[in-house]
């Protein structure tokens, strides 16, 4: 434990970041109100239901309580893995993210029942759903668990030749 407490921190900030963003577009924006960043970018409040790319999120209102069920229970097996393998550093970044972005949907889940999402990528009229900061985190700590997949550690069985 006493190496895993940077990761412990990082996956902190990743919920501060994520908790402070949607408070500042809470504070400023309606229900559907949007404001054009760029071409291709634009700030909207959408509140999201479901899991990832809204799945679930026209369901009635059971998958409130599942969702947040998993996602602790998700919480508990990444802590446990931040814990065993504090040293190896892109498995650690990635669960750190994917932790520090489950805990900051899972606290508007029991905030609001929902999830708040601001960020809005779109090609013409096109548009990515949206997004936050806590799923950003989840979706780059993915990336580095794959990434990690890939390299070679100790103690794992070579290949046959």
């Amino acid at each position: 434990m006493s190496r895993a407490w940077r990761w412990f921190l990082l996956a902190a900030g990743v919920v501060v970041a994520d908790q402070a963003t949607k408070a500042l577009v809470l504070a400023h924006f309606n229900v559907g109100e949007g404001r054009v960043l760029a071409p291709y970018f634009n700030l909207v409040l959408v509140y999201n239901k479901g899991a990832a790319f809204s799945f679930l999120s026209d369901a009635p209102g059971w998958q409130t309580p599942l969702l947040v069920g998993f996602a602790l229970v998700a919480i508990g097996v990444v802590a446990y893995l931040l814990v065993r393998s504090p040293g190896r550093w892109i498995l650690s970044a990635g669960l750190a993210l994917i932790l520090g972005g489950a805990l900051g949907n899972v606290i508007d889940r029991l905030r609001f029942g929902q999830v708040v999402d601001f960020l809005d990528f779109h090609a013409g009229a096109w548009h990515w759903p949206a997004f936050n900061v806590a799923d950003s985190a989840i979706t780059v700590g993915a990336v580095l668990l794959i990434l990690d997949g890939f390299r070679k550690h100790e103690g794992r069985a070579g290949t046959a030749s």
